[in-house]
């Protein structure tokens, strides 16, 4: 077993096979009326979480493995690494704005500050942070990358494997078969970070605002704790949210701004879609008429497309009739509980599917070429004004199409809709401005 940069509970290990090297640390700190985990951070009072021997526990990061107040964790520190020198074998071209970010993710490392990449939807993030990395290892660094979402980790995985083929890279998430061992680079969703300890030079967060992790006390945490005290942190978004941009007023991390794709087109904007009753049709077994037209001009232009519905059971709903008004369409749903989500999202990927009927889970960090986009019911509530932004980014991100078709189907404008598209008007304008889109 792995101890070094690991938070190892009790129960997983042999005591008597530990090398000396190997530390025990407490499991909680424990005050008076409340206990706190030093694996999440939570604070839990003692009566709610008493073990029947004179022990507590956390309910909070269970699913981990259970930590007790009469265990200890197990560590080791992090030995020093092998300098790799020209790491990156990455062939590909950097756009001028790419470009500049890149050099500041490179300060970034060389300087261990905390930054702030507010880059457009389809920017070519990844590719912006090869530079930074490589610097990295080339000094002996240890570097994580971590999102909230298993689907970005798993499509993110094989593009560091060809970026860093002479590097050791390891894929963490919850259902993933792959131990973690000792690597240069670690991927991973921001869930394991509960399992690591001061073991990263360098932690980079995709997705900073998406679901689980914004606002999540336990994985901001996790963070702090995952990182080496003097490590270099790197923030990555579309879509910052305030919490963000107030520690950039205040200094406490540094913000660049990329608002053009790599392709140098504009970024497409939303048209919004009057559509009548919407969520009464769909459970009335109807096809609402809009969105059959819709349809048809999709299939009719030869490429594939989304349909974001804000609720599993809406979208269940709409199955039946749309099998119904188009009995030879190629198409299947996926929401973040479905078993066979991964499968299907690459059937997409491989042209298999003409229509992914999806939830609000491939908002974002997820790339299928050429697609359009139907937010259908885009004045739900669940359509908060950071998901429009993101959904509507699926759409132009490939140069053989950086333009494609994006509709907001609703039946009443909600702010929120009106947010993402000011949001999306105003990152052209900015593009325009500094001269990095060519229409």
């Amino acid at each position: 077993m792995e101890f070094r940069g690991r938070l190892v509970l009790q129960s997983e290990v042999r005591e008597e096979k530990l090398s000396p090297s190997v530390i025990k640390i407490p499991t909680m700190k424990i005050d008076e009326k409340t206990v706190t985990c030093l694996r999440c951070g939570k604070t839990h009072l003692k009566a709610e979480v008493q073990l029947q021997i004179e022990a507590y526990y956390c309910p909070s990061c269970i699913l981990l493995g259970r930590v007790q107040s009469n265990h200890f964790f197990y560590t080791q520190e992090m030995e020093k690494r092998e300098k790799i020198l020209n790491s990156c074998s990455w062939q590909g071209v950097l756009s001028d704005g790419q470009e500049r970010i890149s050099k500041e993710i490179l300060i970034a490392v060389e300087k261990r500050e905390t930054l702030l990449v507010h880059a457009v939807t389809g920017a070519g993030k990844t590719e912006m942070l090869f530079e930074g990395i490589e610097h990295a290892l080339s000094i002996g660094q240890a570097v994580c990358i971590a999102s909230p979402r298993v689907d970005v980790c798993v499509e993110l995985y094989p593009r560091l494997k060809s970026a860093f083929q002479s590097v050791d890279v390891c894929l963490l998430y919850g259902k993933g078969e792959e131990e973690y061992r000792n690597c240069e680079i670690v991927l991973c969703t921001t869930h394991q970070l509960l399992r690591f300890y001061h073991a990263f030079d360098v932690l980079i967060i995709d997705e900073i605002d998406a679901f689980p992790f914004v606002d999540n006390a336990e994985l901001n945490y996790a963070v702090t704790h995952a990182k080496k005290k003097d490590a270099t942190l790197i923030y990555l978004t579309a879509t910052p949210t305030k919490k963000l941009l107030d520690e950039e007023k205040s200094k406490q991390l540094r913000r660049v701004i990329l608002p053009a794709r790599y392709h140098r087109k504009s970024l497409v904007t939303p048209t919004f879609v009057w559509c009548n009753k919407w969520e009464k049709q769909v459970n009335d077994g109807k096809l609402p008429r809009v969105l059959k037209l819709k349809m048809q001009e999709l299939l009719a232009d030869g490429f594939p497309f989304l349909i974001f519905v804000p609720t599993i059971e809406l979208m269940k709903k709409l199955v039946l009739p749309i099998q119904k008004a188009f009995p030879k369409l190629v198409f299947t749903t996926v929401y973040a509980e479905d078993e066979k989500r991964l499968e299907k999202v690459q059937q997409m990927r491989d042209g298999k599917l003409q229509l992914l009927i999806t939830s609000t889970i491939l908002e974002r960090g997820v790339t299928f070429a050429g697609v359009s986009v139907i937010v259908f019911g885009a004045n739900h509530r669940v359509f908060k004004s950071s998901a429009l932004v993101q959904i509507s980014g699926r759409v132009g991100r490939n140069i053989q199409r950086p333009n494609g078709k994006l509709y907001f189907l609703h039946d009443g404008r909600s702010r929120a809709m009106v947010e993402a598209k000011k949001q999306i008007v105003e990152m052209n304008r900015l593009a325009v401005e500094r001269g990095m889109i060519d229409e």
